[in-house]
């Protein structure tokens, strides 16, 4: 069993007027999620909590009873509970589709989610868009999202080009929440330790502080001081966007084997050509 003491915090910032954010801490399910919204008239507030809503609904119905329906598109290299985790978002993306179309204004709304879900001895991170996850083991901190946004993928075929791309491809996704009637979610399985660290948050934090900075500040700090360390940081230094942080830290876990092994297992890393630029 995986033992982890958690913190979030959501924060409108300095600019914005209304909150797209959304986030759930979820200690019994030991599910973690943070969804950043888009979409003008409130939608994207509207879609960010569609996602963390529902993939919390779903989580909690597999828990209560882990038979209750066929897994689509199962995945053999993961464990059961990793592919509970990307039916989840699946079909919290199809919540978002389906709503978008129920109003008018709702037309095109989408979100990003990043989600933490632990099992008795591993820990699964999935994400869609660039909401990033770090992990902290061993003094160094690590990303463990791929971010969807032009910027990113081009960096990965061409590190050259990407460097001649304008400022705005850095937030233009190529997959979000609700966009598409499906949605293919990054996810990787992987062993975890006492003393690691998980940091979430939406890009109003990734965009003001470096990880370098977060991680000075999650070693020193625990999860719920270190959350308004670096929401006030972020405003301090503009808060142009909303902020969202979850910071988890790993307590006990039942059976250490002595060293990280790295990915145990990892899918989605295609590319998809659907561009979609978030409010920034």
């Amino acid at each position: 069993m995986v033992i982890v003491e958690s913190a979030g915090i959501t924060d409108v910032g300095r600019k914005r007027k209304g909150n797209e954010d959304a986030l759930l801490l979820d200690d019994d399910l030991r599910l973690y999620v943070v969804a950043d919204g888009m979409g003008g008239h409130q939608a994207g507030e509207v879609a960010s909590s569609l996602v963390v809503e529902t993939i919390r609904d779903y989580m909690k119905r597999f828990k209560e009873d882990g038979d209750m329906e066929a897994l689509a598109d199962y995945h053999e290299i993961f464990s059961k509970e990793a592919n509970r985790l990307l039916s989840c978002i699946h079909m919290a993306n199809q919540s978002v589709h389906h709503a978008s179309y129920s109003k008018e204004m709702y037309r095109g709304m989408g979100s990003t989610v990043s989600a933490v879900y632990f099992s008795h001895e591993t820990l699964m991170a999935a994400n869609v868009g660039d909401s990033p996850i770090y992990l902290v083991h061993d003094g160094s901190i690590d990303l463990l999202s791929v971010p969807h946004t032009v910027m990113a993928e081009q960096a990965a075929l061409d590190p050259e080009g990407a460097k001649r791309l304008g400022g705005q491809f850095r937030h233009m996704l190529t997959r979000a929440m609700g966009i598409e009637e499906t949605v293919e979610a990054d996810i990787c399985e992987i062993e975890c330790f006492k003393g690691d660290i998980l940091v979430i948050s939406s890009d109003g934090l990734s965009d003001k502080v470096s990880p370098e900075e977060i991680l000075g500040v999650v070693n020193k700090e625990r999860p719920d001081r270190a959350c308004r360390l670096l929401v006030d940081l972020a405003n301090e230094r503009g808060g142009d966007d909303n902020v969202t942080v979850i910071v988890l830290k790993i307590q006990k876990v039942r059976h250490e084997k002595g060293g990280i092994i790295g990915l145990i297992s990892r899918i989605g890393q295609g590319l998809s050509n659907f561009p979609l630029k978030k409010n920034i």
